[in-house]
């Protein structure tokens, strides 16, 4: 979430919205805080503002990709 903290005007603009994360990734410390996880979004290496990826219509919070 820090990252995300620097690369928007108003990082809470996206609170409760539904997007796609990787879970259960081997535990690595990241500006002091514990991560497993990767929230993915789309723009950052194309130096634009990011926007998450999402599903196209809400689906039950938890649900798998694959």
């Amino acid at each position: 979430m820090q990252i995300l903290k620097t690369e928007r005007e108003n990082p809470k603009e996206i609170q409760g919205k539904q997007a796609l994360f990787v879970l259960n990734l081997p535990a690595k410390e990241m500006f002091g805080e514990k991560s497993e996880g990767m929230l993915f979004d789309i723009g950052y290496e194309n130096k634009i503002t990011p926007v998450l990826a999402i599903p196209e219509k809400q689906v039950p919070n938890g649900s798998t990709a694959g």
